[in-house]
């Protein structure tokens, strides 16, 4: 009996360093995705945004207003989210990777204004600021013993408050909204990344056990998706508290 109870605590054991060094390699992969799509965003961004010819495709140089091909572009992101989230079981993990990647560039196209509108050293330390807050926020989202699942809803809520909140402002045009909707964002994004950490880290202890490497490999990318789109936007309301313009 003491024997069976020693093999059984040593192959719980082994379980438990399996699944520890399985959630590492997750987050790893999270972690990795996200940082490529914000590299290539960051390129693609800077590369039109810095250019006036190709800026002028998307918005005027000088009143930085978007034309048609720049609404669409604005919006492509959101759409976009919309078909991966919708998509993401039809397709297989390299798929999904790729597509991940596409919206990142699309998204680089819908940010490129931003090199036309604020300085470079503004822009580089509101992104230095966001990385460490992100950082921050992510490390307590893996560690802390709190379950913030509840979070969720009243988020989301908040997220889709803002969406419209935004869209009324692009024709009201008011600086008070815009300085409201921004102080909200802030907070709502700050929460949705620790909120998101937990739930990566939640979901695949869920589902480790199970062993389907091609749904986990998926779930990374999922994750990274949702990472990615609280760290975008939480450099997209700093900034404004931030930027210098040009």
């Amino acid at each position: 009996m003491a024997e069976y109870e020693t093999v059984r605590r040593a192959s719980a054991g082994v379980r438990t360093a399996q699944i520890d060094e399985g959630l590492r390699a997750h987050m790893n992969k999270v972690y990795g995705t996200m940082s490529v799509g914000l590299l290539l965003t960051a390129g693609v961004s800077w590369a039109v945004g810095s250019n006036d010819a190709l800026l002028s495709i998307f918005r005027n140089p000088e009143t930085l207003s978007p034309n048609i091909l720049g609404y669409i572009v604005m919006f492509a992101p959101l759409i976009m989210v919309f078909m991966f989230s919708a998509g993401i079981n039809k397709m297989s993990a390299a798929a999904a990777q790729l597509f991940f990647y596409a919206f990142a560039a699309v998204m680089g196209l819908s940010m490129a204004w931003i090199f036309a509108a604020f300085t470079s050293y503004s822009i580089a330390s509101t992104f230095l600021v966001t990385s460490i807050s992100f950082a921050g926020l992510s490390l307590w989202g893996y560690t802390t013993k709190k379950d913030i699942s509840g979070w969720g809803s009243f988020l989301i809520m908040g997220v889709i408050g803002l969406l419209v909140a935004m869209i009324v402002n692009m024709f009201l045009g008011s600086p008070a909204i815009m300085f409201a909707i921004s102080v909200l964002g802030v907070l709502i994004f700050a929460g949705l990344t620790a909120y998101d950490t937990q739930k990566i880290k939640t979901v695949y202890l869920a589902h480790a056990q199970h062993g389907d490497q091609e749904w986990l490999a998926k779930s990374a990318i999922m994750g990274a998706l949702n990472l990615y789109l609280d760290f975008i936007n939480l450099f997209m309301f700093m900034l404004s508290f931030m930027g210098n313009r040009e």
